[in-house]
């Protein structure tokens, strides 16, 4: 991965919602059983709104009724995770990918 690659990777980390990133379900009686990547920890009581902020909706990966968002393959609370996990962990690996080639750069062990 060239360097301009990590640049755009971190352009686009650094414009998106700030971290922490939390998967939610919700139950809307309109979105019904909506599970969303949230900048709000689950509360574990399914909310419905207006319950709670829909400004903390980073992402949805299921809205059923009307269906707006269904993966195919019924990964919703899959995808969701990968999406708030990748928020924080994506930054990392770039500056993993940095610090292992300043070390390879410099000669020492890794």
């Amino acid at each position: 991965m060239r360097e301009g690659e990590l640049e755009e990777i971190e352009e686009l980390c650094e414009a998106a919602t700030p971290a922490p990133w939390f998967v939610r379900t919700l139950n809307d009686k309109n979105a019904m059983n909506l599970v969303a990547v949230s900048t709000s920890p689950d509360t574990g009581v399914a909310e419905r709104w207006p319950s709670f902020d829909h400004g903390e909706i980073v992402a949805a990966t299921l809205i059923q009724h009307p269906r707006y968002v269904d993966a195919v393959d019924e990964r919703w609370d899959e995808n969701a995770a990968f999406i708030a996990m990748a928020r924080e962990v994506v930054p990392r690996l770039v500056d993993e990918v940095r610090r292992l080639r300043a070390l390879l750069a410099s000669g020492e062990n890794v």
